[in-house]
């Protein structure tokens, strides 16, 4: 029996906030670039360790290197809001990245998806990557103009 003010659930606080936070509060991150005859490819973002690995934070940038895609498409930025889908669980990792024009231009987008697992022996993830652009090249009743990218890609994470 313990005597004073001290109780069982005081002891166990305090060892609590002297061993420290968990694993499941560190953070990592995830980091991927690609330099290829299709396109110049840079993505990061921090992430959690457990709860699922969420992004905390995310940017990423393509410049597609085919001249006939249009210039606002061929460079693009995304941001943590243009990261619908996120996959991570250990062994693979997967990004489904969307972002439309801005603007008045007719419609169009970019998405880029990104597959991934890991490469024991390097302890990489390496897989593929696809990118798609989609132009409306006139006012309504335009002609759809659709390119297509894809190439390898190596991402490490922390």
């Amino acid at each position: 029996m313990l005597k004073g003010n001290l109780s069982m659930r005081s002891i166990l606080a305090v060892l609590a906030f002297v061993a420290g936070p968990s694993g499941a509060m560190a953070s990592g991150g995830i980091s991927c670039e690609v330099v290829d005859d299709g396109a110049e490819i840079v993505i990061g973002g921090g992430m959690t360790r457990g709860m699922g690995s969420a992004l905390f934070s995310f940017s990423a940038s393509t410049t597609i290197l085919d001249a006939t895609v249009e210039d606002d498409l061929r460079r693009t930025e995304f941001e943590r809001g243009h990261l619908p889908q996120y996959w991570f669980d250990g062994e693979t990792l997967k990004l489904r990245l969307y972002r439309e024009r801005e603007g008045d231009a007719p419609h169009g987008y970019v998405e880029m998806l990104v597959e991934t697992a890991l490469n024991e022996t390097t302890s990489t993830f390496a897989g593929t990557y696809a990118i798609s652009t989609y132009n409306m090249t006139g006012a309504s009743g335009g002609e759809a103009r659709k390119t297509e990218t894809a190439g390898e890609i190596v991402c490490s994470v922390e």
